[in-house]
């Protein structure tokens, strides 16, 4: 239950004075639906004000002047602004004002009259102006003009300046808290109280104030990452209290591995020892796979399914999409059913007596592994005696999902898997509730992909190669960026580029994109896979998980406006098959100094880890590597790249906190309960569970 003193910041924004009813959805677009979202809304930028005269006016500054009202320009038609000639004893002023409302200045501020105007000045021809001032009121009002002024975010309907009463009334009502932070690391750190934190944060005086190395902002950082780094140590420690059964290395696996046409990486055997530790501890597992596109997760999972299925329990594996299932049934089935394992495929297309013969095979434990999509968390889905659950590109399910999986069975170990190289320092941030083992190996046989970089002017070269190798036998992806800011023209030029490439190529030209229904971009991505498709124009759908070995070619067009690890990922389509593999990252020149960095990383490495902290490196805060789509939390005041430091400083803290008081009940669990409860990071926290 959420403590009383909390109470205040989660009350309706429509508790804040002036939020009526067409006030409040513009707040709550803007910030949130409650008192403690106007809180966290930080301001953007700091004007600061200094009263001048025109005669020394700087162009380009934001200035306050004092000035008498000469004449006023009606214009001439509704395109002309109005424009208000004022002087101050040492120049002319102009005051220009777009829009209908001249009527009014003329009655608020007569011919005659002396005024205190504050904004930007300009310069136009040979006069100075300003448009649009921010402040225009009589002498006497001086001191409702701020000499520094914090500058929120606005939005149509609700200017900043609003914002910042908003915002200012909201802090109004933030109350002293207990101090949640351990004293010893609040004096190394020089880190003011919460409710300090939070004042300087809505009265920067400089720009620097507004830095996340700003020692309030470190501060508000620190306590939103312990929040939640708390809520995934409660979350793995309650995990590792429930208890499972033993599961020992059985005869099958061992059998399937002297059957591999290749020998496991040194990545591979450390990632299975890991999972057969857990499953030797008596705990549930929670632990994650990472690794590479072609690693080989999926090896490693199967001889953990052998494991479960020589103690005569059963497995499931879950992919996000059906053509993603069906390679990993077409992986599995064949080295499993060897070993005397049946493994089932069940997907949303199954029907009829088809469909009831393999839920058949679940439920009486003749299929040891259950391979599907979301069909396989259906209520009329029952599993025998289900003890694993693999969950491939596992943040591209909801943890709703993830735990009907999971309540098929009892204590059932959780596999999760991810092609998404997320660099170390923000591991705990997205993973800090499982257990990461990684995959920095390749398999020997995996062919690099030559990557080459050209200009957009060099596109037709680019066309012509590509019909060469299509004569020859070879598949291709092209991929056409989408973005959602301008969609529509993304997805008409890939459209234009399919129509363009059948005429220089053939019919043999498919096209997939998010707009298609799943089973439309499934029907593609089966013909592609089975070689009715010599070149695939697509959206960045096919990022993750298709399995081609024939395509040997990829395509990126305007590689600058991808991220490194996303441009990463696309590669890792080609090279998959023996022959040798290319990739060409089309671009529009010219480059900017990172995008040029991106490309030549690309080229000199295909260490997915190196390219993630590389890219890190190169965007600094923002949301590197499209974390939001990898499960990353939406943090508000901590920064990936700037707070990096913090991060492992706050699961160290989180760690010895659950160790040593895992009831949270001393004084400082108290108030750590309440800081939980502050940013709804709690163990209960469905929503924002990792795994």
């Amino acid at each position: 239950m959420r403590p009383e003193i909390l109470f205040p910041l989660f009350a309706p924004v429509t508790t804040l004075k002036g939020v009526g009813a067409r006030v409040a959805p513009l707040l709550e677009k803007l910030a949130g639906p409650i008192v403690r979202d106007v809180l966290f809304l930080a301001p953007h930028s700091v004007i600061r004000r200094r009263e001048a005269t025109v005669v020394d006016a700087v162009e380009g500054e934001v200035q306050t002047f004092r000035v008498e009202i000469d004449a006023y320009q009606v214009p001439r038609s509704a395109q002309q602004p109005w424009k208000i000639k004022t002087f101050d004893g040492t120049g002319t002023l102009d005051l220009i004002f777009f829009g209908s409302f001249g009527g009014q200045l003329q009655a608020k501020h007569p011919v005659g009259s002396k005024r205190l105007v504050s904004g930007k000045v300009e310069r136009f021809g040979l006069t100075l102006q300003i448009a649009h001032p921010d402040y225009m009121l009589p002498l006497d009002k001086a001191d409702e003009i701020p000499e520094v002024e914090a500058i929120y975010p606005a939005t149509a309907g609700l200017p900043a300046r609003t914002v910042r009463k908003f915002a200012l009334e909201a802090l109004s009502r933030a109350p002293d808290l207990p101090e949640w932070q351990d004293p010893a690391w609040l004096k190394q750190e020089g880190f003011p109280s919460w409710k300090e934190a939070l004042t300087r944060l809505h009265a920067p005086f400089t720009e620097a104030h507004l830095l996340p190395q700003a020692a309030h902002i470190r501060r508000l950082a620190f306590d939103e990452l312990l929040a939640h780094q708390l809520a995934m140590a409660q979350r793995k420690a309650d995990r590792r209290a429930e208890p499972a059964e033993k599961i020992a290395p059985g005869p099958m696996a061992a059998a399937i591995v002297a059957d591999l046409p290749f020998t496991l990486t040194g990545a591979q055997e450390r990632a299975l020892a890991d999972v057969r530790a857990d499953f030797a501890a008596g705990e549930r597992m929670s632990r994650l796979l990472q690794g590479d596109v072609g690693s080989g997760k999926t090896v490693v999972a199967m001889l953990a399914m052998a494991d479960v299925a020589a103690a005569g329990a059963q497995s499931a594996l879950m992919a996000p999409t059906e053509i993603l299932a069906r390679q990993h049934y077409e992986t599995l089935s064949g080295p499993l059913a060897a070993h005397g394992m049946t493994a089932v495929l069940l997907t949303g297309r199954d029907k009829g007596a088809a469909r009831a013969e393999k839920l058949r095979a679940i439920a009486s434990g003749a299929a040891q592994v259950a391979v599907g999509t979301h069909a396989l968390f259906q209520d009329e889905v029952h599993f025998q005696r289900l003890q694993l659950a693999v969950v491939d590109e596992q943040h591209r399910f909801g943890v709703a999902q993830r735990q009907l999986l999971q309540a098929k069975g009892q204590s059932v170990h959780l596999l999760a898997m991810s092609a998404t190289p997320i660099p170390r320092t923000l591991e705990l941030t997205v993973y800090g509730d499982l257990d990461v083992s990684r995959i920095d190996e390749k398999p020997p046989g995996r062919t690099p992909v030559a990557t080459r970089a050209a200009p957009m002017t060099r596109v037709d070269e680019v066309e012509a190669r590509l019909r060469e190798a299509v004569a020859g036998g070879a598949q291709a992806f092209w991929i056409c960026p989408l973005v959602s800011e301008s969609e529509l023209v993304d997805l008409k030029a890939a459209e234009q580029r399919a129509i363009e490439l059948r005429a220089r190529i053939g019919p043999g030209v498919g096209l997939v994109h998010g707009k298609m229904s799943g089973p439309e971009k499934d029907a593609v991505m089966a013909d592609f896979a089975d070689d009715k498709i010599k070149v695939l124009v697509a959206t960045t759908v096919v990022e993750v998980g298709v399995n081609v070995p024939n395509a040997t070619i990829m395509v990126i067009e305007q590689a600058e406006r991808f991220g490194l690890a996303q441009l990463h990922q696309l590669r890792g389509r080609v090279g998959r098959g023996r022959r040798e593999s290319s990739c060409v990252l089309l671009y529009d020149p010219p480059l900017s100094e990172t995008a040029q960095k991106r490309l030549d990383i690309l080229r000199r490495t295909d260490d997915g880890f190196l390219i993630a902290e590389t890219d890190l490196e190169l965007r600094g805060g923002g949301d590197a590597l499209g974390l939001r789509q990898s499960g990353f939390p939406a943090y508000v005041f901590a920064d990936p790249f700037a707070h990096r430091d913090l991060i492992a400083a706050a699961g160290d803290d989180a760690r010895m906190i659950i160790a040593r008081d895992p009831e949270l009940t001393s004084e400082r669990g108290k108030a750590l309960r309440v800081l939980q409860e502050l940013f709804d990071w709690r163990a209960s926290s469905p929503l924002k569970d990792a795994g």
